[in-house]
């Protein structure tokens, strides 16, 4: 080989000079451009509908005051509070034959119930009968609730009278053989300078001369529930009615959603559920303590609704919404973030923020001193959602429901 070729085998390659007419370089410039004309574009079609969204949500009205509300780390779902599907062995009844039967009593094998369309009904040999309405037509709808009336707790005093709490209305006794009907508080009575907005659930002594009652609040109506729990108010009321003196007294104040109540076995004190902070309050009616209230059971695993006496002395508690942990509970997400609350509210209304709490109705036995015995679980609310109440009768819990078109029936020796 003579130099000259050695040479020419030696040239190092030339590396390839792109042109700015390069198909490559033009291609990647492009990519470039519409890369940043996307990145403009979206950013000032995301400002274009943030800015005029965030001004609207500045200037709508937002219809709840809400304050911030500590609440502690929800219980552990453990032990007696293990979730599981026993709620699930329960059978329905009478369904779609009655709406929202919220608190269940008896007299005898005869059951009596509050429903929705205003009627205080009673199921006698599988029967279902109309025995008193304290409101009138039309009902069915959310705007009709005030003038329809919504019978809520019911309870049996003595010569098998009923005493109803109507949230609309107030107090009244029925008459479970005539149907007739006597107004013994109406919520058009102020009451120490406060009217009763939302007459809710209501027990009574023995020898029925005291009525003890709950009024949810004085601003918020039944209807309007779930604006009560995400507003946090303090208005509140435990209240008692003496039926000689026909007396009407305030006994505690300042509660968040007071619900459910039911005197103890002993009658020398009366238990409060206080909803919106998932705790029970004791108020003591007789005894050294009378007067004095303090804390039944704090921080529970759900939003406890009505309350009632177990067999074993102590009681049972509903809850149609829990807290769950582990898991994430929208309640305590929210509790502290109020501006949170008052955006969801200028946005959406009550009845499609309630599609977001999840449907899981858990009924609690708690021993005479507040500690958990038993818990029933129907996570998701297959067979018996929107739980309101739990009353034992003969071996069976009967369990109501604020929303539910049937009653469930629990055979205690099943679970």
């Amino acid at each position: 080989m003579n130099e000259a070729e050695g040479l020419r085998q030696r040239r190092p390659l030339r590396p390839q000079v792109i042109t700015e007419d390069s198909p490559a370089q033009q291609d990647k410039e492009g990519s470039a451009y519409s890369s940043k004309v996307f990145q403009v574009t979206f950013l000032t079609l995301a400002a274009s509908l943030t800015v005029p969204l965030l001004g609207v949500t500045v200037l709508l009205d937002c219809p709840i005051d809400p304050q911030p509300i500590s609440l502690k780390e929800p219980p552990l779902l453990t032990g007696v509070l293990e979730p599981n599907v026993k709620l699930r062995k329960a059978e329905r009844l009478w369904e779609n034959q009655l709406l929202g039967p919220e608190s269940i009593a008896n007299i005898g094998d005869v059951l009596f119930t509050g429903t929705a369309d205003g009627k205080i009904i009673k199921i006698e040999d599988g029967e279902i009968q109309t025995v008193a309405r304290i409101g009138h037509g039309p009902c069915g709808t959310r705007d009709d609730e005030p003038t329809c009336g919504r019978p809520l707790g019911i309870r049996v005093g003595p010569n098998n009278t009923l005493f109803v709490a109507d949230a609309y209305y107030g107090l009244y006794e029925v008459n479970p053989g005539t149907g007739e009907t006597k107004m013994l508080v109406s919520t058009k009575t102020l009451i120490e300078g406060q009217k009763l907005s939302f007459v809710n659930d209501l027990t009574v002594t023995r020898d029925g001369r005291k009525i003890f009652f709950t009024d949810s609040s004085s601003k918020w109506q039944r209807r309007d529930y779930l604006y009560l729990i995400m507003e946090g108010s303090d208005d509140g009321r435990l209240l008692e009615y003496d039926t000689v003196t026909k007396e009407v007294k305030v006994l505690m104040v300042g509660l968040r959603f007071p619900n459910g109540v039911q005197l103890s076995p002993a009658e020398d004190f009366v238990l409060v559920q206080e909803t919106t902070m998932a705790r029970i309050r004791r108020y003591y009616v007789s005894g050294l303590m009378k007067g004095g209230a303090d804390m039944f059971v704090e921080n529970m695993p759900g939003l406890p609704d009505n309350i009632r006496l177990s067999s074993s002395g102590g009681y049972w508690v509903a809850m149609a919404a829990v807290r769950p942990n582990p898991g994430f509970s929208l309640l305590d997400f929210l509790s502290e973030k109020p501006w949170i609350k008052r955006m969801i509210f200028k946005l959406l209304s009550q009845e499609t923020v309630s599609k977001f709490v999840p449907k899981y109705s858990l009924v609690v036995e708690l021993s005479e001193t507040g500690a958990y015995k038993r818990s029933f679980h129907d996570p998701s609310g297959v067979t018996v959602p929107y739980v309101s109440e739990a009353h034992e009768h003969n071996g069976y819990l009967y369990l109501g429901s604020f929303r539910s078109p049937f009653i469930c029936r629990l055979n205690l020796q099943h679970v």
